[in-house]
């Protein structure tokens, strides 16, 4: 068949959304929910109330661009033990659904879409853009050196809500610096949960994370003692703000979603993860964004 001929052109433009859609299912961009709430969160603190049109449309790019950069690049750098995890062999890149390649430009793509967004908000948040950059990206380096690789996946989700309020304002205030820990401690917390599946395998592979390093019993403990902090810390930024009852009762919410994770982990043996673990999580989020919201405006 001539490689010009209709036919072929048609079986490209299909193989091109096909590894398109590959590349989203992979870097799992319906999870944005777990950040993209809190970046609001921290733009409607700034503006208390609802950040101006074209504010809000590049923060929600910055933020796609961001998610689409980091959760690639943690596909590259695990891609060597994805192939080795039967939790993971079936993944994109180790299953060859995708290419090294095609991923790193996806990568370079989404860093630069989020460098681009903040360009459009602001010098400060342009010039900081490279060091959220190396946090969210860096990230995916930590297991292999250190067991507070969770914390520093907060990290890389604490700066949503940071990048919020500096989108609206130049500065920083108390309340969205205590937010911005208080997700520290929320993402750490459900991450060493997500971590415990992979318990035996990064032991053997000496992987660094607080499941290998402590066991399944001191590790669930720890988790539940970030979530302490973490709703303790939710509940401390509405005091701060001034978001009054409804806030606090989104929070009461947040936490009972998050300590019945708890209870439900604790008592399946073998370890599954539920299908809805990360939404209920996302659910955390998006209650007390909403709030906020409710609560400046009313």
């Amino acid at each position: 068949m001539n490689e010009d001929s209709p036919m072929n052109g048609s079986s490209t433009i299909k193989q091109f959304f096909r590894d398109v859609g590959e590349l989203l299912e992979m870097i799992k961009i319906g999870h944005s929910v777990l950040a993209l709430p809190f970046a609001f969160m921290g733009a409607m603190l700034a503006a208390r109330g609802l950040p101006a049109g074209r504010i809000s449309f590049f923060i929600l790019v910055a933020m796609v661009g961001a998610r689409a950069a980091a959760m690639a690049f943690n596909r590259l750098a695990d891609a060597p033990f994805d192939a080795l995890n039967p939790r993971t062999a079936d993944r994109a890149l180790p299953a060859g659904r995708v290419s090294r390649r095609g991923t790193f430009i996806f990568t370079a793509i989404g860093a630069a879409v989020f460098m681009g967004a903040a360009a459009q908000l602001n010098r400060v948040c342009f010039l900081l853009s490279p060091l959220a950059l190396l946090v969210i990206l860096g990230y995916s380096l930590t297991k292999r050196f250190t067991v507070l690789s969770h914390l520093v996946l907060g990290l890389s989700l604490g700066l949503a809500p940071l990048g919020g309020w500096l989108a609206v304002k130049g500065d920083l205030g108390l309340s969205v610096l205590v937010l911005a820990l208080a997700v520290i401690f929320w993402v750490a917390g459900f991450d060493v949960l997500y971590a415990l599946q992979d318990e035996e395998f990064d032991r053997r592979l000496g992987l660094f994370s607080l499941p290998a390093w402590l066991g399944a019993v001191k590790a669930r403990r720890l988790a539940w003692l970030f979530h302490l902090v973490a709703a303790a810390l939710f509940g401390l930024t509405g005091v701060l703000a001034g978001l009054g009852p409804i806030y606090a009762g989104a929070v009461v919410l947040s936490a009972l979603i998050m300590f019945a994770q708890h209870f439900r982990l604790s008592t399946q043996e073998p370890l599954r993860l539920p299908p809805a673990f990360f939404t209920l999580n996302g659910l955390v989020g998006l209650g007390l964004a909403l709030a906020t919201w409710l609560a400046l405006v009313l």
